[in-house]
């Protein structure tokens, strides 16, 4: 026997060996003929039959893209499980929140042990009006009852009648954000038969027996009509708002005296207010509406106080009679280094809010002295605010005479001031606590500016552990946003804490489109210039990588909703200087979206991006829609998580930009779709539900990184 065939009969009778493993395979997404023609170019949107929610077909391809990302990550699981632990471990298992007078009861929230939502409770103030801990506790809302049943849940408005009997709120329980409005009678704890739906805004008349409710539209969600409810049910419409750049929002004064109702496109305001005893009467107009003024109204001791754009960029305070109320004198000028982003009077005190040189600032003004207070700060970089919030935030008492800040930063859990108003004085009224501790000490925060390539200073923030070392082996993570004039503030993140310590930089782009630098800040990176936005990061993430902050295959991006637009955009520009994208809810399939004014804020937002009926603004829209500029490339690993409910992004720019790009890289790079099938633009509701997405999302992006303990 030749020794080949020896070989060939030995080999022959071994046990055949089993086929190698399949790698799990992308879901292919069928090509459609979808065509239209856009000021006289012919469009083919392969993809556009993923837009029918309702096709079973489009929800399998869902569900297959789900299966897929599940298979791909499932090494991931243990590395998930335990920051899933680690965020838990980090948060209270039981919190309350700082309760707050309103009239005759302190107001305030309770989460407990185990529980996703929180209590909603009150007390009954002392003879004094101060805190009285020993009064009978009243639970308003029970959260976790309420949500029992539904897979989402979210409460939004919740204002108690002027005279502490009723209380109004609102809730979804799907996550496309239209709320329902109930009211339940607080001494018998039963619902009345009055609720609309799709409530975005509320407001009692001062009888406590008619409430002002904003409702938006079924289709678009603009915030277009304000009625009158009953609590016997009947509704009276007061206001239409007609033009479909603006919304509509009734908020009651801070006296108490006078409702508003702001009707407000991104340029222009109008105002109208209407006597709280008065429910019945005439809305009128404070100033009228003229394009790009933009301005707020406020009202004491018969005087408007105004903050008003004209002749003014950043905004100016000027006062008037509430009889004449064009005939302005200046309280406070224009600064053009300093943004006044709100006002709030008090019987004895004005409080500013403002923002310069990328850092918010507190001024309160004595109407006695005449004299500014400015509360400071220390930290490099940090968030502050005073602003009044709904559900009882900042200082809603008009005769207080301390004025509360919520204060933090990326080192500083979220604490609550109080600033005596007169003295200046602080005290501390609530400290977040770490559960299990942290040691702060070994990490910090520094103020960075890039340079564009324009020449324009862009702000950065960073935070880090501090041995991390300067040679550009450092993992980082870069966020950004940059539009609608919000800015990108330095506040604390808990579950950013693990990426922390497992050595990883953080690291925030304040770029243009946001308001960080002012209004002109914002204009530079909105309509015709929104390009700048785009390359604004790229230049912060190169002057990074160039200070050796980090390194191209060491540095990840993450931005969600219009930020990941910047994300789509950033990775179509320059695919190569990115490791790692997470684009969360994003905006991406912008023309679609933007030539579609039935979908949901489509109209409103021409004001911001562009209306694309113009063939300029269409051609610049165009050049930088992310799934309209897809070609031929390798692309970094990228993960992108939607929710099939999401109204503020429709659930389909992420699919279909995804099912596009899988047809154009020419990379072995992930590419995952996750889809929350249950949830909206958010993600999960209740507050685990909710650690555990990000714990998903947050080791995704370790592992990216080289991290996988």
């Amino acid at each position: 026997m030749t020794s080949r065939l020896f070989v060939t009969l030995m080999m022959l009778a071994l046990p055949a060996l089993a086929e190698p493993p399949q790698a799990p395979q992308p879901p292919v997404a069928t090509k459609g003929q979808y065509l239209t023609m856009r000021h006289g170019e012919e469009i083919t949107d392969e993809y556009r039959w993923l837009q029918d929610k309702k096709d079973p077909a489009v929800i399998a391809h869902l569900n297959a893209e789900n299966a897929y990302t599940a298979a791909m990550t499932a090494g991931l699981k243990p590395l998930a499980d335990k920051l899933f632990n680690e965020f838990k471990s980090r948060t209270q298992p039981v919190d309350l929140s700082v309760p707050t007078r309103r009239g005759a009861y302190y107001y305030y929230t309770r989460i407990e042990a185990g529980k996703q939502y929180p209590l909603n409770l009150r007390r009954r103030a002392a003879a004094d009006l101060s805190y009285d801990g020993s009064a009978p506790e009243e639970v308003l809302l029970d959260q976790n009852k309420l949500a029992e049943g539904h897979a989402f849940f979210a409460l939004d408005r919740m204002e108690p009648s002027p005279d502490g009997a009723l209380l109004a709120y609102t809730t979804d329980t799907t996550g496309f954000r239209q709320y329902d409005l109930h009211i339940k009678d607080l001494k018998t704890g039963q619902p009345l038969n009055a609720s609309l739906p799709r409530v975005r805004s509320l407001a009692w008349a001062a009888d406590s027996k008619n409430l002002f409710v904003v409702q938006e539209d079924a289709t678009t969600k603009r915030a277009d009509r304000l009625s009158r409810l009953g609590m016997d049910g009947r509704v009276q419409e007061s206001y239409f708002e007609p033009v479909e750049q603006f919304s509509i929002e009734v908020r009651p004064g801070r006296d108490g005296k006078f409702l508003f109702l702001d009707a407000t496109s991104t340029d222009t305001t109008e105002i109208f207010m209407l006597p709280a005893g008065e429910p019945g009467g005439a809305w009128r107009t404070v100033l009228g509406r003229e394009k790009k003024h933009r301005y707020f109204v406020e009202h004491r001791e018969d005087q408007l106080y105004i903050l008003s754009n004209k002749d003014a960029k950043n905004f100016r305070v000027v006062t008037a009679p509430l009889a004449q109320p064009k005939q302005w004198t200046t309280l406070v000028a224009h600064n053009k280094d300093v943004l006044i982003q709100t006002i709030e009077p008090y019987a004895g005190f004005l409080v500013l809010n403002e923002k310069s040189q990328a850092l918010n600032r507190t001024r309160i003004y004595d109407f006695v002295t005449k004299k500014w207070l400015e509360v400071k700060f220390d930290e490099a970089v940090y968030w502050a605010s005073g602003e009044r919030m709904p559900n009882f935030g900042g200082t809603p008492e008009y005769t207080s005479t301390g004025y509360r800040i919520s204060y933090q930063s990326p080192l500083t859990p979220p604490r609550v001031l109080e600033v005596d108003m007169k003295t200046g004085a602080r005290q501390v009224l609530k400290q977040q606590e770490v559960a299990g501790g942290f040691d702060f000490s070994r990490y910090e925060t520094k103020r960075l500016w890039a340079t564009a390539r324009d020449g324009a200073k862009v702000p950065l923030w960073i935070v880090y552990r501090k041995d991390v070392k300067r040679d550009g082996s450092a993992p980082l993570l870069l966020y950004g946003y940059g539009s609608y004039g919000v800015p990108n503030e330095a506040r604390f993140n808990l579950p950013r804490l693990s990426l922390l310590e497992r050595g990883v930089v953080f690291a925030a782009a304040q770029i243009r489109g946001g308001n960080e630098l002012g209004e002109a800040w914002h204009e530079e990176g909105m309509l015709m210039k929104k390009k700048n936005t785009f390359t604004d990061f790229i230049d912060s993430a190169e002057y990074l990588v160039r200070e050796k902050w980090t390194s191209r295959p060491r540095l990840a991006i993450q931005g969600g909703s219009a930020g990941g637009l910047l994300m789509g955009a950033v990775v179509n520009m320059r695919p190569d200087l990115f490791h790692a994208v997470h684009a969360a809810v994003p905006f991406v399939d912008v023309m679609n979206t933007m030539m579609d004014p039935t979908l949901p804020l489509t109209a409103g937002e021409y004001l911001e991006w562009g209306d694309p009926n113009q063939k300029a603004a269409y051609d610049y829209m165009r050049s930088y829609s992310p799934y309209d500029n897809i070609t031929y490339a390798n692309f970094p690993a990228m993960l992108v998580t939607t929710g099939l409910n999401d109204s503020q992004v429709m659930y389909w720019e992420p699919a279909k930009y995804v099912a596009k790009l899988r047809a154009f890289k020419l990379d072995a790079n992930p590419l995952l779709l996750k889809v929350n099938m249950g949830a909206g633009h958010g993600g999960a509701s209740g507050r685990y539900n909710a650690l555990e997405e990000r714990a998903f999302e947050t080791a995704w992006l370790l592992s990216e990184l080289g991290i996988s303990q």
